[in-house]
């Protein structure tokens, strides 16, 4: 072969190599931006869901609901559905991580809320009942209204008992920062442990034994603090993630604890408002807000 042949080969072998290349990058390409679109499609997707949610939470808020402490939960899981959906709304198509993140943070709100809505049922249940029972009161003789008066006091206390042994209530819990030598601090700044000291009531109807207590602590931008996919449990027909896990020993008195919630090196602590939910026996058993100041 003279060398004028065998360079003509290697350039008609070069120019299918690159001809190869050029195809291989169109595919990519191409691949590449089926993905963005499939994550464009999901992120709106996501997006709606989100603001059906919301919707949801501005019909519960119109509702009369006779409990403050159930109306402050309601509206602070409200102002938590719209701060991700902001934060939805301000993330990257190709963010496909923080997405999946934002979508099972859907998840669990809509478990709660489905606690919360299951107690404005039981709760508007219990009041139609019992305006029912009482205009029965009005217009029945004294000896018929005393009967039905007896009737309604012994329904009451049923449905007390009933709703005291349906679960826990945890009736407080205060926190305490400490620094890096468990010392007490009230810098956010010098945080490396936070210590919830908590209260569950008396309960003389639920039964004794051994409990696994979990709770979840949100941070101010909406994260679930030190969440893993190892550290989960399970809460209506989900499994969610927690932040920290402990066991106690309830023996139908009230109860007082402690648990400790210990802070990564490398974790920056935030200055501002943050929730911590507690549950036990598949209920959630308290929520409460706390300050965290620079």
């Amino acid at each position: 072969m003279t060398n004028k042949k065998l360079l003509i080969t290697i350039f008609v072998l070069l120019a299918v190599a690159i001809a190869a290349l050029l195809v291989w990058n169109l595919n990519q390409r191409q691949e590449l931006n089926e993905m963005v679109e499939q994550m464009t499609i999901e992120k709106e997707e996501l997006e709606e869901e989100y603001e059906d949610l919301a919707i949801q939470f501005d019909g519960y808020q119109q509702m009369d609901i006779r409990n403050d402490s159930l109306q402050d939960l309601l509206s602070r899981e409200q102002q938590r559905v719209q701060d991700l959906l902001e934060e939805l709304r301000q993330t990257k198509a190709s963010n496909a991580r923080r997405i999946a993140e934002l979508k099972k943070e859907l998840a669990t709100v809509r478990a709660v809320m489905k606690d919360y809505v299951r107690q404005i049922d039981s709760l508007n249940a219990t009041n139609a009942r019992l305006t029912i029972e009482n205009q029965q009161v009005k217009e029945e003789n004294q000896q018929v209204k005393n009967r039905n008066e007896e009737l309604t006091q012994a329904n009451t206390a049923l449905t007390e008992t009933v709703t005291r042994a349906s679960m826990l209530e945890m009736t407080s819990c205060s926190l305490i920062m400490l620094d890096k030598n468990d010392k007490k601090t009230r810098m956010a700044s010098h945080v490396r442990k936070l210590q919830f000291d908590y209260v569950i009531a008396k309960n003389i109807t639920c039964t004794p034994g051994i409990k696994d207590l979990y709770a979840r602590v949100i941070t101010p931008d909406g994260v679930l603090l030190g969440e893993s996919e190892s550290k989960q449990f399970p809460f209506e027909n989900l499994y969610i993630a927690y932040t920290l896990t402990q066991q106690l020993e309830y023996t139908g008195e009230t109860y007082g604890g402690t648990c400790y919630c210990p802070l990564d090196e490398d974790y920056e602590v935030q200055a501002g408002f943050y929730t911590i939910d507690f549950f036990c026996d598949g209920n959630l058993i308290g929520s409460f807000p706390f300050t965290l100041k620079k």
